[in-house]
C-alpha cells in the first residue's frame, strides 16, 4: 500500500516550543470514502494562532492531543474524487493535516482559482490571513480619512494587509516591526507613511510620540506586550483597538502584567474589541472578491517566505516567534503534477 508522511504533536511545549513537540511519522496514504477527495498537498500554512492548539487548554480553537496529527491550512491538488464538487486537478483549500497526502470530506474545501493569483496565495492575502485583515479593517477598526492607524506586526501576513487596506481608506498609517528590512519594505513599497524597528529602539513611548505627534486614532494589535503598552496611552477620544493577536505573549508560561490600562477607556471613551475571523465566514467570499480585485489592480501587495520542503514544516513554524518571515510564511510541501 502506498504511503505518506505526516506530522504529529509529540509533547507539549513549556515555554517556546521546539523541534522535540514534533514528529513526523510514515503512515499508509488514505483513500477517499463517500464524498470525499484525496488530496495532494502542495502548499501548507504555519500560524501564530497554532500554538494556542499546542496546549491543553480551552481557546476559540480546540487543542490538540498529543500523538495527534496536527492540522493547518492547506492548499493541494485533488488526485481522487468521490464527489461531484470536485475533480482530479481541482486545486482546493482547507483546514487540513499537516500531511502529504490527505482524504478529506468535499464539503470541507473551498476551490482556489488560479486565474487570481499564485494558488499560495490561498494561504496568505487570499486567505485567511487577509480576510482577517480585510474585516478586522473595515467592520471592527474602521479607519477614517486622516485617522492615525498603528498597526503591531505590520510586516506579517495580516498587518500588511491592514495597513494597506487603513492607506486606501485614507488614513495616516504606522507600523511596528522587529528589522530594518521590514520597516524599509513598509514605508518603501507599501506606502506606510513611518515604521518602527521596535528591536532597534529602547524608547518605545518615545517612538510612538515621535511617529504619532497626533495621537492614535485605531490601534491593530497583532503583538500585545510592551508594543500595546507604548500605544495605549497615545489613545485618542473615540479611539477604535482591533485585538487580532497576542504573539508576544504565546510562549509565556506565566504572563506578565502591564501597566493598568482599563483607566483610559474611560478618558478617551474608546472601543476594545476581538476579532475571530471565523466569525465573518458567511461573508469570506465578498472578502476574497475584493482582495482579489485589490492585488490584480496593485493597490495591496504582499509578499510570501517559502520553506522548501514537507520535512521543515517544525523549523517555519518555529521561526514565526523568531520574526523571520516577511509578509506570509508558507511551506512549499510538493510541485502540482504535471
Amino acid at each position: 500500500m502506498a504511503e505518506t508522511r505526516q506530522w504529529q504533536l509529540a509533547s507539549r511545549p513549556v515555554g517556546e516550543p521546539t523541534h522535540d513537540n514534533f514528529e513526523l511519522v510514515t503512515v499508509d496514504r488514505p483513500e477517499p470514502g463517500p464524498n470525499e477527495v484525496l488530496i495532494k498537498t502542495l502548499y501548507q500554512s504555519v500560524d501564530p494562532y497554532m500554538r494556542g492548539r499546542m496546549r491543553d487548554a480551552e481557546s476559540y480553537a480546540e487543542p490538540w492531543d498529543v500523538g495527534d496529527p496536527m492540522q493547518a491550512s492547506v492548499v493541494g491538488e485533488v488526485l481522487e474524487s468521490n464527489s461531484s464538487r470536485f475533480e482530479s486537478g481541482d486545486f482546493v483549500t482547507g483546514d487540513l493535516l499537516w500531511a502529504e497526502h490527505i482524504a478529506a470530506d468535499a464539503g470541507e474545501l473551498q476551490r482556489v482559482n488560479p486565474d487570481h493569483g499564485p494558488i499560495s496565495t490561498a494561504l496568505g492575502v487570499l486567505g485567511m490571513p487577509g480576510v482577517t485583515a480585510y474585516w478586522g479593517t473595515t467592520d471592527v477598526a474602521d479607519p477614517n480619512p486622516g485617522d492615525t492607524v498603528v498597526v503591531s506586526a505590520a510586516a506579517g501576513a495580516v498587518g500588511s494587509v491592514v495597513g494597506q487596506l487603513a492607506k486606501l481608506s485614507g488614513a495616516r498609517v504606522v507600523g511596528t516591526a522587529g528589522s530594518e528590512a521590514k520597516v524599509d519594505w513598509l514605508t518603501e513599497e507599501l506606502g506606510f507613511d513611518a515604521a518602527i524597528n521596535y528591536k532597534e529602539t529602547d524608547d518605545l513611548s518615545g517612538a510612538v510620540d515621535e511617529t504619532c505627534p497626533n495621537g492614535v486614532d485605531v490601534y491593530f494589535d497583532n503583538v500585545g506586550g510592551p508594543i500595546t503598552d507604548a500605544v495605549w496611552p497615545r489613545l485618542n477620544v473615540d479611539a477604535r483597538v482591533a485585538v487580532c493577536g497576542q504573539i508576544a505573549l504565546y510562549n509565556e508560561t506565566q504572563v506578565p502584567t502591564g501597566p493598568r490600562k482599563l483607566a483610559k477607556l474611560i478618558e478617551t471613551r474608546a472601543k476594545v474589541e476581538g476579532l475571530l475571523v471565523s466569525d465573518y465566514q458567511p461573508r469570506w467570499g465578498e472578502a476574497l472578491q475584493r482582495l482579489s480585485q485589490f492585488v490584480q489592480s496593485g493597490d495591496i501587495q504582499y509578499r510570501e517566505n517559502v520553506v522548501e520542503g514537507f520535512e521543515n514544516a517544525p523549523d517555519a513554524f518555529l521561526g514565526l516567534f523568531e520574526g523571520e518571515n516577511i509578509g506570509k510564511q508558507v511551506v512549499k510541501v510538493a510541485d502540482r503534477d504535471e
